[in-house]
């Protein structure tokens, strides 16, 4: 008599699998493939979607150094794939000043970071919305629409990539001031200044103008 087994989907591969991917591909895109194999890993660091951490890990024999980029997954089901994706060519951007400019000491986003990001489409704002500081301590930023991320990205998504899991739902208020801060972003009209509140990315047009909003 056989049993009837579920199969189950395996979080492991589903989870880190396209994350790891999605590095080689932006890699490729985004710096033309200069930078060195990163270990991704999923850390749930309060108030911070992501980070990079140069040289961290070792292998056993002692012989390969390793970087890390980290992204924080209480947020992954609040802002979608394309959020993560950004979030983990920001990281590059720092892992590429690692390698090829010269970070500046205890985590201080410095013009040559903000410089780099700019070039592959991201925009550095400490608010993540258009007006912010380009540098300091703590730095967020924001997608360019039509720029060499905005269009990588959209090209990665169609061909598959997903988000296999998500947290169910986030506790603690470090988690819910995260998603709250997440889900409002301000947009502006270019030409009459009309302001609007949604989600990143959400592709609000002033119908007045004809305008995307910034």
């Amino acid at each position: 008599m056989s049993r009837h087994v579920e199969k189950k989907l395996d979080p492991i591969p589903q989870s880190y699998g396209p994350l790891g991917q999605a590095w080689k591909f932006f890699n490729r895109q985004l710096f033309a493939g200069a930078l060195p194999p990163c270990l991704i890993t999923l850390q749930r660091r309060k108030r911070s979607l992501g980070y990079f951490s140069g040289r961290r890990f070792k292998s056993a024999d002692g012989v390969h150094v390793t970087d890390e980029i980290a992204l924080n997954p209480t947020y992954f089901a609040s802002s979608g794939a394309k959020d993560v994706l950004s979030t983990l060519a920001h990281e590059q951007a720092h892992q590429w000043q690692q390698h090829f400019g010269k970070p500046s000491g205890s985590g201080y986003h410095n013009k040559q970071w903000a410089v780099k990001m700019r070039e592959i489409g991201l925009i550095p704002s400490d608010t993540g919305r258009p007006g912010g500081k380009t540098t300091g301590p703590r730095m967020s930023h924001y997608i360019e629409a039509g720029s060499l991320f905005d269009r990588a990205a959209d090209r990665l998504i169609a061909k598959g990539f997903v988000l296999a899991f998500v947290e169910c739902e986030s506790d603690g208020a470090d988690g819910l001031a995260l998603k709250k801060r997440l889900s409002k972003t301000r947009y502006s009209c270019p030409a009459c200044g009309l302001n609007a509140w949604a989600k990143p990315n959400a592709g609000l047009m002033c119908t007045t103008c004809k305008i995307v909003l910034v």
